[in-house]
């Protein structure tokens, strides 16, 4: 554990990527909204929050490509980088999902921040109260950061040509999905499926898929070579 926690600070040496950049990010999106809303008028129900959750898993690829190569020849086990960063990551996002529902509780009493842009409440999956709003920002933003791992890991042990293979594979996944989707013309159950869950069974299933990616990213990373 004594490992893991010195990965963890370790991490926090140069804050700017986990610590600074998700929010000055997120900062300069929110500025980007609110310009044009106040020069044409609300409402605006904007969806640009997924800024920060999509640099989490920009995040999630950089720490593997940049530190873990670091981190090892300063004398850390795999084991243990991958435990402290996930670590890190998590307490990391207990806070950033407080900010979000803080925020967003904000913008709720200011009316969309006295301009109607309602940036921090994207329809759907963060509209119930503050500590689902709390929940299920902290699931995606370490979902997130966990899949982008996966990518840089992939990167490490199996160079460019891993990489490729992987995001091919993930293509065709998906490809094969919407042609059995569309052969059985089931788009309406599909439909009907992410209209009638709740957010909260949403974030339940994010959270498993966040725990395979964990568990998964623990087996891969003690094959990676740097």
């Amino acid at each position: 554990m004594s490992s893991s926690i010195k990965v963890a600070r370790y991490h926090l040496v140069y804050p700017f990527l986990l610590v600074l950049a998700p929010w000055a990010v997120l900062a300069l999106v929110f500025v980007i909204n609110l310009i044009p809303t106040v020069i044409q008028g609300g409402p605006n129900p904007t969806k640009a929050l997924a800024s920060i959750f999509a640099f989490m898993a920009f995040a999630g690829v950089l720490t593997i490509i940049r530190s873990l190569p670091f981190a090892l020849a300063l004398g850390a086990s795999r084991r243990s980088f991958y435990l402290g960063t996930v670590t890190l990551v998590v307490a990391l996002a207990v806070v950033y999902g407080l900010a979000i529902a803080g925020l967003q509780a904000l913008e709720r009493a200011t009316g969309g921040w006295g301009v109607s842009m309602y940036f921090f409440q994207p329809q759907y999956i963060l509209t119930g109260a503050w500590y689902l709003t709390w929940l299920t920002s902290f699931v995606c933003l370490v979902l997130l950061f966990l899949y982008g791992t996966w990518f840089g890991l992939v990167q490490q042990r199996w160079d460019t040509i891993g990489l490729i293979v992987f995001v091919f594979g993930q293509v065709v996944v998906a490809l094969v999905a919407i042609f059995i989707i569309g052969g059985n013309h089931d788009w309406h159950g599909v439909g009907h499926f992410f209209t009638t869950i709740t957010a909260a069974g949403l974030t339940g299933l994010l959270a498993a898929f966040a725990a395979a990616l964990c568990a998964g990213g623990f087996a891969l990373i003690r094959g990676v070579t740097v």
